[in-house]
This record gives C-alpha cells, sequence and structure tokens, in this order.
C-alpha cells in the first residue's frame, strides 16, 4: 500500500503529517511512502531528506491523491473546511484518511467523507488507554501548545518571570495560574516554573492534585462537589451553569493575584466553558496576561476572540488556536510518530487490516465501507444537517 503525504492547506499550518525519520518504519512494514514537493519544507524537512530515507516525491497534488492508498494529513475534513472544498473529489472509494478531521464539530464533513467511500481515523479520537498512548496526538500537540503559551506570555507580559537580587534592588517573581491541568496546563506549569515563576493550577478534577504537586505548583482546592467531572476517558465534563456561576465567584480572587492567567478547559465536542468573566479581568493586576488556549471552541474568557490580541483595561488577553504550528519541526516529530504507532498498528503484511473489535481502531474510525460508523458522530448526524 502506498501512503501519501500531502502538503497542508489550512492558514498558517506549517506541520506535517510525516517526517523523514518515520519513513523507514513504515517502509520497513511493508507501506511505500510519497511525499508532496515540498510537503515538509515549513516544518524543516526538505524532499532530499524524505528521498534519502526511501520516500518518492508526487509530481503533482493530483498524482498524489490519484494513487494513494492511505493519506496521512495534519488536518482535513472538518478541521480545514477550505481545504475540504479543494480536495473532497481527489478522495476516492477504498481510500484510508488518517489525520485531525473534528468530527464531533463539523459531522456534515464525516458524511462527505463517507459517501466518497473514505475510511477515515480521526487523531483526535484516539482513546486515551495505556497501550494507545504513543499514538496520542491530541496530548503529543498540546504538549507544545502548553510550553509555546508560557513563551507567548513571557513575551507580553511587561516584567519578567524570575526573581532577581540586583545591585539595583530586587525584582519579584511573576505569578502564573493555570486553569486547565491536562498535558498543555501540565506543560505550561512546567515551562513557566523554569523560566522563575510561582506557580498554581486548578482543575475541575481534584485527582490532578498529585500531577500539578510534581512540578512544583500549588494545586488550589475550591469547596465544589467535583464527583462527576471526569468522564471514563480522562476528559472533563461539562457542568451546570450553576456550577461554573460558583466556580467562577471562588476563582476570582486567585485570577487576581495572578500576572499571567493560562487557561486550557476544553470539552471535547462542546463549546468551552466560560471560566474568566469580563469582571475577573477588570480585577486583575494592570499590565497581566491572559493566554487563552481554547479561544477555538468559543475560549475560557468571556473576552477572548480568536487569533486576535484584546486590550480590556490594562489586561491583554490572547487567543492562539493553533499554537503547535509554531514549531512545527518538533510538532511534526512528534505528530508523525503519533500516525506511524497508528499505521503500524493496524497494518498487517504490507496491508490495513482493521480489527473492528480492538478498541484503539473501534473508537478512532469514524467513516468506513461508505457509512459514518462512529456512534456519537452518528448521534450528531440525526441533529444535523449534511
Amino acid at each position: 500500500m502506498l501512503v501519501g503525504v500531502p502538503k497542508e492547506l489550512y492558514p498558517g499550518e506549517r506541520r506535517v503529517a510525516l517526517v523523514p525519520a518515520d519513513v523507514q518504519a513504515l517502509v520497513k512494514a511493508g507501506l511505500q511512502v510519497t511525499v508532496e514537493a515540498g510537503a515538509g519544507t515549513e516544518s524543516g524537512y526538505p524532499d532530499a531528506e524524505y528521498q534519502a530515507k526511501g520516500a518518492t516525491i508526487a509530481a503533482s497534488r493530483h498524482e498524489l491523491f490519484t494513487k494513494a492508498d492511505i493519506l496521512t494529513r495534519v488536518r482535513a475534513g472538518g478541521a480545514d473546511p477550505d481545504g475540504e472544498a479543494a480536495d473532497l473529489d481527489l478522495l476516492h472509494k477504498g481510500q484510508y484518511l488518517v489525520a485531525f478531521i473534528e468530527p464531533l464539530w463539523y459531522p456534515a464533513s464525516a458524511a462527505r467523507l463517507a459517501e466518497r467511500g473514505v475510511s477515515a481515523l480521526a487523531m483526535e479520537l484516539i482513546p486515551r488507554i495505556s497501550r494507545a498512548q504513543s499514538m496520542d496526538a491530541l496530548s503529543s500537540q498540546a504538549t507544545i501548545a502548553g510550553y509555546k503559551a508560557v513563551l507567548l506570555a513571557a513575551d507580553t507580559l511587561p516584567r519578567i518571570f524570575p526573581m532577581l537580587m540586583t545591585a539595583a534592588g530586587t525584582i519579584a517573581p511573576a505569578r502564573a495560574f493555570v486553569i486547565g491541568v491536562g498535558v498543555a496546563g501540565l506543560q505550561a506549569l512546567s515551562t513557566a516554573k523554569r523560566l522563575g515563576a510561582i506557580t498554581e493550577a486548578y482543575d475541575v478534577r481534584p485527582a490532578v492534585k498529585d500531577q500539578v504537586e510534581s512540578v512544583g505548583a500549588k494545586f488550589v482546592e475550591l469547596p465544589l462537589e467535583t464527583a462527576a467531572a471526569e468522564d471514563k476517558g480522562g476528559y472533563a465534563k461539562a457542568q451546570g451553569e450553576e456550577f461554573y456561576r460558583r466556580q467562577q465567584e471562588l476563582m476570582a480572587a486567585v485570577v487576581a493575584r495572578n500576572d499571567v492567567v493560562i487557561t486550557t478547559a476544553a470539552i471535547p465536542g462542546k463549546r468551552s466553558p466560560v471560566l474568566v468573566t469580563a469582571a475577573m479581568v477588570k480585577g486583575m493586576k494592570p499590565g497581566a496576561v491572559i493566554i487563552d488556549l481554547a479561544a477555538e471552541r468559543g475560549g475560557n474568557c468571556e473576552l477572548t476572540r480568536p487569533n486576535e490580541v484584546v486590550r480590556a483595561g490594562g489586561v491583554t488577553i490572547l487567543g492562539p488556536t493553533n499554537l503547535a504550528a509554531t514549531a512545527p519541526g518538533h510538532a511534526s516529530q512528534l505528530y508523525s510518530r503519533n500516525v506511524t504507532n497508528l499505521l503500524r498498528h493496524m497494518v498487517k503484511d504490507g496491508a490495513i487490516q482493521l480489527d473492528l473489535e480492538d478498541e484503539i481502531v473501534k473508537d478512532t474510525l469514524v467513516t468506513h465501507g461508505g457509512e459514518v460508523t462512529n456512534q456519537r458522530v452518528r448521534d450528531l448526524l440525526g441533529t444535523v444537517a449534511a
């Protein structure tokens, strides 16, 4: 089977789905690899490196789509609506697509992939189980985003992070507060701590307290009932309006004492909860910075606007939506390994053999055999027109 690696079309997307170092692993599994010319250039991987590892360079995008049995992409379908329109007619029956495709947000896009006869596997639906950790692309990309969020905050804050004792006086350390302690949140805490900030964090899931303390941060505990705050996959679950209102009240004082607030709270398939209100922003220090990593899904801060800089009083609010793409070399390296591990898991004797009883395949597979197979997406299509 031929694995095709197209160039990404999404504006600002600099990552590539497969890096040269992973080509040989796929070849060893009995696959062939072809890459669209320039697909890895933005990430620092020139065509010559792919060829040196055994890949070929496709003469055109049309040729690549026509010949590839498996397409590996960073963004496809609902994760790249404009690109989907350009590429949909190039997809063919029996083809496999492995990418972020946002099926829980854009189920109609999944339906279109089914109509083309494509077997689509959504990287964001990889189950959070131990044997799938090496395939967990959400976590690998969140690691990059959490790191970059702190650097963005440090660059924006009109102060420096570390405490310094100098002949001209002592500089007090900055204070950083992370809301939502998943992979991005933990990496943000670690990075802020390494830069010298005093760090603290809150998460609706009390089980993460040990993780917060393991990276040298203080866990903020609020008197809220959180027994049903986590689903079986380890993700936070949506709560009621009264819960969020009470949470905001209790968190206001914590937000006010910090120089940097980084929010990461996201709920799969749902709008991000508002955790920082306009009133809370008004109570923050002059010069304070909010980095809202949930901006793409509405934002955790009431004043966030995706990919814009908002200034409210003396507070600066940034809502970046694709931070991983700002470190495309390493982000691509991690994502490529996730994709490679998933393919190697499914490939037997040089061909994909789908085991629909396997939890990894069953949860990740969105379309197959001309139908939408994922039950969550099927349920959404019951209320969303295709």
